[in-house]
């Protein structure tokens, strides 16, 4: 049993697994090594001159493992509410966690088929995407979404900064009280 499992390991999704598992929450980081930022060339990421998409998505899981997210190759085909909390059934087998980030890029076929409410998109060639609150919650509880599903802009550096949004306030959640990852520069004495 999982924490937090992440579906979708592109920049929205490796960036809320680099905080949930920094945190020291058991993360799960479910990918299908099919999203958008895959055939992207990015040079308008802060702190980055340019950069390959596949680069950047391969930088983000490692820093997300580096803190002990649990990396897995797989498709998830569905999710199912239970007593306990998701059930994140896979091509690969079945995984379970208390609460559950979506972050599939342009992908909203999951979260039709587990009956999460859709919206029209406002993003060019985003027709629908997850309506969520503003805190990134969805209407089944412990599933959340990030990135450019849950209606925010396609650009790596806005789909990132939701991703860890979004893991900070479920961080939050289950700590019962906000939660901020600041880390300090070491002194030099």
């Amino acid at each position: 049993m999982y924490e937090i499992a992440i579906v979708g390991a592109g920049t929205a999704g490796a960036s809320a697994a680099l905080f949930t598992a920094k945190a020291g929450k058991k993360t799960l980081l479910i990918d299908n090594d099919k999203g958008m930022t895959k055939r992207a060339w990015v040079e308008n990421h802060y702190g980055i001159m340019e950069i390959s998409g596949p680069e950047l998505v391969e930088i983000g899981k490692k820093q997300a493992e580096k803190f002990g997210a649990e990396l897995v190759n797989a498709t998830v085909t569905n999710l199912v509410k239970t007593d306990n909390g998701i059930r994140l059934e896979t091509d690969n087998g079945e995984y379970e966690a208390g609460q559950v980030i979506i972050c599939t890029g342009a992908a909203v076929d999951l979260a039709e088929k587990a009956g999460i409410r859709l919206k029209e998109g406002t993003e060019p060639r985003i027709q629908r995407v997850i309506d969520v609150d503003p805190d990134g919650r969805t209407n089944i509880e412990g599933v959340w979404a990030a990135g450019t599903v849950a209606g925010v802009s396609v650009h790596t550096i806005i789909t990132a900064g939701d991703g860890a949004r979004v893991a900070i306030n479920v961080i939050s959640e289950l700590n019962g009280e906000r939660y901020v990852d600041h880390d300090v520069m070491p002194r030099n004495n």
